[in-house]
């Protein structure tokens, strides 16, 4: 079923406009937030962690009631499955032929009650308020209906055991991951014993990273009041705040970049060079947070080439990089390039791939990919490695990374190009002997249950002469 064309009071358009109907009656802010983020990711693909800070900004709300709306937005998109599972032998009719809004606002009031343990009554009656002023008064009825029997079920726990799933099904639900996720973490990290820590770190809300890019990693976390990260030496983690406010942040000085993203450019530096080291590129440059680095720690002499192949992206890049000298950005393919073989001494590629490693700040990209999204994209990164190898000279250094532990998004991809007999693979944890539990193989993996970061994975290959 559609989503129906005309609305009765929906949620803030594309403006971030109140709906109608709270200017005719109060509604509880915090729930209404959370409702227009499940809205907008359903009904237009928008990005929950870019949707919720533009909503706060424009709405005022005080700050217990925006760190409640980030909890039920969150939360509620993270556990949708578990949700679904709930609501469909509650429903009569399946789910997908609900109308989304209701579904939605029956997701967000089951969240607060099995999860959060809201007073049932709380739950239902302002999810019944929302429903009423949203959609209308007959699904008003129908959400009352079930929401009461999703409390009469219990918490999680209690539904879990009413659910009766056994093995990784049962995983599944505990921890808000599609089943084929857990199988694929299971294959990446290759214990059964780290395997549901891995899981829950993903739903856990993340810090906020800082990267000291152009000044001193001591006077960043004594403006932000955060602390110096364990790994990247030019990393600051908060513990809370608008990092858009710190001067620094907004000098372009600094910049918000996860600890992990910092380790893979610096991947890049550390690693062993023969010959000339005059020219570095980032491919897939887009936003531009890993240029921003490379263009700051790169040696005197050294030019920039940071390439995108979406005009838009490239003109992030541009405005991360802030004007700086011997940089040059370019709208282009990588896997097309306009610059000749051999060009650069050191290529960091950060190819397109699920975001599978980025859960825990895009809650929602879990339910949003599936197994088959991997097959095309394992291609366009097999595709942009063989160019980006082109791209190096013999004796250069190529660092690939994904943000996903995917096997074959990560080691398949990158056993592929090392079959060619120009291609040597090059151990990464030597490189970071600061940082334990990085090695998978001779490539490097990040986990958020072990290192705090995002589940990056990185290897490093040499052209060989």
């Amino acid at each position: 079923m559609t989503r129906p064309p005309k609305r009765q009071g929906g949620g803030p358009r594309r403006g971030g406009r109140p709906h109608p109907a709270a200017r005719r009656r109060p509604l509880d802010g915090a729930r209404l937030t959370a409702y227009d983020v499940l809205d907008g990711v359903s009904s237009r693909d928008a990005y929950a962690n870019l949707l919720l800070p533009q909503l706060l900004r424009e709405r005022h709300l005080e700050p217990r009631d925006a760190a409640f709306a980030t909890q039920l937005a969150y939360g509620a998109l993270r556990a949708r499955g578990t949700l679904d599972a709930i609501l469909t032998g509650l429903v009569s009719r399946p789910l997908p032929e609900l109308d989304p809004r209701v579904l939605d606002l029956l997701r967000l009031g089951a969240y607060q009650i099995v999860d959060l343990r809201v007073p049932s009554h709380a739950a239902v009656d302002t999810t019944v308020a929302l429903t009423r002023a949203i959609v209308g008064t007959g699904a008003s009825g129908l959400v009352n209906a079930v929401l009461r029997k999703v409390a009469a079920g219990g918490d999680r726990a209690s539904w879990l055991a009413t659910l009766g799933a056994e093995g990784d099904e049962r995983l599944a639900l505990a921890t808000d991951h599609p089943r084929w996720i857990v199988e694929a973490w299971r294959d990446a990290l290759g214990d059964e014993a780290e395997l549901e820590p891995a899981l829950l770190a993903d739903d856990a809300a993340p810090e906020v990273h800082l990267v000291a890019r152009r000044m001193e990693r001591v006077a960043l976390a004594e403006e932000s009041g955060g602390e110096p990260g364990p790994w990247s030496p030019y990393a600051v983690r908060l513990g809370g705040g608008d990092p858009g406010r710190l001067a620094s942040v907004r000098a372009g000085r600094a910049a918000v970049q996860d600890e992990g993203s910092q380790l893979a450019a610096l991947l890049l530096t550390r690693a062993p060079l023969e010959g000339r080291d005059e020219a570095w590129l980032d491919v897939c440059a887009g936003p531009g947070g890993k240029a921003g680095l490379l263009a700051a720690l790169r040696p005197d002499g050294v030019r920039l080439t940071a390439a995108d192949r979406a005009p838009h992206r490239a003109e992030l890049v541009r405005q991360a990089l802030g004007g700086e000298a011997d940089v040059e950005v370019l709208a282009a393919d990588g896997r097309e390039p306009p610059w000749g073989p051999g060009t650069f001494d050191r290529v960091l590629l950060d190819a397109p791939c699920t975001g599978l490693g980025a859960l825990r700040r895009r809650p929602e990209v879990r339910w949003r990919r599936t197994p088959e999204d991997v097959p095309s994209l394992v291609e366009l990164q097999t595709e942009l490695l063989a160019a980006a190898l082109a791209s190096v000279r013999p004796g250069g250094v190529l660092a690939y990374v994904t943000c996903s532990p995917h096997t074959e998004e990560t080691v398949a991809v990158v056993d592929t190009a090392a079959a060619r007999d120009d291609v040597e693979v090059l151990p990464v944890a030597p490189l970071f002997p600061e940082v334990p539990g990085i090695a998978r193989g001779d490539h490097g993996q990040l986990w958020p249950h072990r290192h705090g970061t995002d589940a990056m994975f990185m290897a490093l290959l040499r052209r060989t002469r």
